[in-house]
């Protein structure tokens, strides 16, 4: 049973991509622009954000630091009498850090919060007023935030980024539940392994690593069945799923075990 209104034919659509300057979102926007979405990209580089522009036709850029919610919305109001319109608004701006309680940082580790979170939120809160409108005109409207299975349960390494993934996944969920009734699709988009800049700097093995491409595209499919919850390589988030069951003891022992950490 489709959980949002589903999305197959992109011709047209305008779609705001938050974070869209390497990664996930730079691989979304890239497949989004070939099925003929109208797409405007944001992020902090504004020469990156340039390249994008020049290498697709009919793209849009509109640099901005997430963290700054008077850029975020100025950037959505600019973006809405430019357009008239958002179909699609996805959040993947985010900061990854290894860190472990042996060598806490309270800076980093806040950082992280004011990045992935209250990031989301800024946009969230620029968007929400349009969102609704459109979808109460009969008119496509969906919010999707990049999450991350790291935010299922607690992982080694990952005590600034993990918490931040868990409010995100709780965040859309929470959405999803009182925005589903209007009509508003709502989606968390929770990846595995995926090679970009922010696990470059990993110095463990990544089981079931995947490409930004690939992705991309299982990400889209997932909007076209209408999935509230994208998680992929299935072949691992599954996996990871089933260990949420476990208590804390045999999860803990067994995490140990697999990752040597």
């Amino acid at each position: 049973m489709s959980l949002n209104p589903p999305i197959v034919d992109w011709t047209g659509r305008i779609v705001w991509l938050v974070g869209a300057s390497s990664g996930i979102g730079l691989a979304v926007a890239k497949a989004l622009h070939a099925r003929g979405a109208q797409v405007i990209v944001s992020a902090r580089s504004d020469t990156v954000l340039a390249n994008f522009v020049s290498t697709h036709a009919g793209a849009e850029a509109i640099p901005l630091d997430v963290v700054d919610r008077a850029q975020v919305q100025a950037a959505a109001d600019t973006l809405r009498q430019r357009h008239g319109r958002l179909d699609m608004v996805m959040f993947a701006a985010g900061i990854y850090q290894p860190m472990r309680a042996t060598e806490f940082d309270l800076d980093a580790a806040l950082n992280h919060h004011q990045v992935n979170v209250m990031g989301a939120l800024h946009v969230l809160g620029a968007v929400l007023p349009t969102l609704r409108a459109q979808a109460a005109a009969q008119q496509p409207a969906h919010f999707s935030l990049v999450a991350s299975v790291a935010g299922y349960r607690a992982l080694p390494k990952a005590l600034a980024y993990g918490p931040t993934k868990a409010a995100l996944i709780h965040l859309a969920q929470s959405l999803h539940f009182d925005l589903a009734p209007t009509r508003v699709g709502v989606s968390v988009v929770n990846p595995g392994f995926v090679r970009t800049p922010l696990t470059a700097g990993n110095d463990f093995r990544m089981p079931a690593l995947i490409e930004p491409d690939e992705a991309a595209r299982a990400i889209i499919a997932g909007w076209a069945r209408g999935d509230f919850e994208i998680h992929f390589p299935r072949r691992f988030t599954w996996l990871l799923k089933a260990l949420r069951w476990l208590p804390t003891g045999p999860y803990e022992a067994l995490v140990h075990r697999a990752t040597g950490l």
